[in-house]
């Protein structure tokens, strides 16, 4: 069966209802694991103390925050091109979860870096590109309530979310585009196999970091559930009025 049968409504909310028990199962057992693992089992660092111990929130918010919109941008361009509704909705549905994952990394990220910096906030490349990408969401969210034909907003926002890629991308890796900065380089470098985080540190940062991935799977699922719902409820509303 090929992939893109589940742009069909029906299919995509059979297969989520599906998914959706194991998924908000396995996302509670890996979150619970890896943050109660990593806050209570794992020993302070020699040089950050327990503050350490905010990487198993921040590491994972953030990279869901950038995947998101990663997720959102494949999502836009399935509904530019093949014009899927359910793509249109799924990137709609992914949008404020990315933006709470958003929220919780620079809150968590200053929470860290105040001890360290001796500063709450500072414009280092990646923070800065950080923040912009939480008002791209702030912005995309606000574009889809504003537009009332929902193909037209649709359109708009696909547009948005490549010109919000740029900062995803520069949220992502800006440590290696620019040198200088206060933000330490990524941990757990998914591209050369290398690390800078220990194992005893490694391991419940890995769990937690794929209950946050499940979660935000679990998550767009629902919802996109949901949009689906409330464009048939929109719909039926139309064709009775327009009847009466």
């Amino acid at each position: 069966m090929s992939i893109w049968s589940y742009a069909n409504p029906v299919k995509f909310l059979a297969l989520s209802a599906k998914l959706q028990p194991y998924l908000w199962a396995a996302a509670a057992f890996c979150i619970c694991t890896g943050l109660i693992w990593g806050f209570f089992g794992t020993p302070d660092d020699f040089r950050q103390g327990s503050t350490v111990k905010i990487i198993y929130l921040h590491v994972p918010s953030a990279l869901m925050a950038i995947n998101a919109w990663f997720m959102m941008l494949l999502t836009s361009l399935i509904w530019l091109v093949r014009r899927h509704h359910v793509s249109a909705l799924a990137a709609k549905a992914a949008a404020p979860v990315g933006l709470v994952m958003t929220l919780i990394a620079l809150i968590t990220g200053a929470i860290w870096g105040q001890p360290m910096w001796g500063t709450w906030w500072a414009w280092d490349p990646r923070l800065t590109s950080f923040l912009i990408l939480f008002l791209f969401y702030l912005g995309y969210i606000a574009l889809w309530e504003a537009v009332e034909d929902p193909d037209t907003a649709a359109d708009l926002t696909s547009v948005l979310c490549l010109v919000g890629s740029v900062f995803a991308v520069m949220s992502r890796y800006a440590v290696q585009f620019w040198n200088q900065g206060l933000h330490q380089g990524t941990s757990v470098p998914m591209a050369t196999g290398g690390r800078t985080v220990s194992d005893v540190f490694f391991v419940p940062l890995m769990i937690s970091m794929v209950g946050f991935g499940l979660l935000f799977v679990a998550l767009v699922l629902y919802r996109t559930g949901t949009e689906i719902r409330l464009r048939r409820a929109q719909a039926l509303r139309s064709r009775q009025e327009r009847e009466l």
